[in-house]
């Protein structure tokens, strides 16, 4: 069960490309122990936000709070307690898997007897042990994605962001990564993930904020954004396509419905 002490705290957060605002006046928190969901349609501003969060991006205003700290005054120390999972890893291809994990572990200062408890543990579970010594040039997508949520989690930082964690995962890795996800959370740190996947925000997120345009549309559990959604809406799906301003597409799935009885 997540308390109230916050780990992320995102304050006003503003960032404009060629004049056009990506993220506008975005404010919220996470609290400890908390999977906290970030959806938004396409072109909302989600992946913008979350690289101002680790550090890739520099706001044009407002601020990001890592357990107190303003990221961009202790930069180091805030990066030191963030893990980060991109969409689209980029990992060293002519370094081996353990090699890789090994030049993490040392940017993170890891202790050696953590990285032993760790490492062995993932990479057995995702099935990545037998190739741990070949190069990363040879890996698939789904095998760099788990290489990547291998070097996250085996740091045990207060707090990771994640960015579409099941893309190219296979259904058993899946499952094992919100497992994971779940385990993380119940040793009391943090998980901010964005992903289009509805069915694992509804399942894994105990709050989920909603942005549309670069500003904060909705935020709450799944029961509070029920009640803002004025159809009444029980599933996620339908909360978010009202919430987005996308429940034309409900009549227009409803007619293909209703129109050919194979399209489903």
């Amino acid at each position: 069960m997540a308390d109230e002490t916050p780990v992320l705290t995102i304050s006003h957060l503003s960032k404009n490309f060629g004049g056009l605002p990506a993220v506008d006046d975005l404010s919220l928190s996470v609290g400890k122990g908390e999977i906290f969901g970030f959806l938004g349609p396409n072109g909302a501003g989600k992946t913008t936000t979350i690289k101002m969060l680790v550090g890739l991006l520099k706001p044009d205003h407002g601020a990001v709070l890592i357990n107190g700290r303003d990221l961009a005054r202790d930069t180091a120390r805030c990066k030191q307690e963030t893990g980060y999972i991109p969409d689209r890893p980029f990992l060293y291809e002519k370094l081996t898997g353990l090699e890789f994990l090994q030049f993490m572990a040392g940017l993170y200062t890891l202790p050696a007897e953590i990285f032993r408890r760790n490492v062995p543990q993932y990479l057995e579970l995702f099935d990545l042990a037998p190739r741990q010594d070949h190069l990363i040039e040879s890996y698939s997508h789904g095998m760099r994605q788990k290489l990547m949520i291998t070097a996250a989690f085996m740091l045990e930082p207060p707090l990771i962001v994640v960015d579409e964690p099941m893309v190219g995962l296979d259904p058993k890795s899946a499952r094992l990564v919100k497992e994971i996800f779940k385990q993380h959370a119940a040793a009391g740190r943090t998980i901010f993930l964005s992903t289009h996947s509805l069915e694992v925000a509804e399942e894994l997120c105990r709050r989920i904020a909603i942005i549309t345009d670069g500003r904060l549309t909705a935020l709450g559990t799944l029961n509070e954004l029920r009640g803002q959604a004025r159809s009444g809406a029980a599933h996620l799906e339908e909360i978010f396509l009202e919430l987005t301003g996308s429940h034309e597409l409900q009549a227009v799935i409803q007619a293909l419905q209703s129109s050919d009885p194979h399209f489903s």
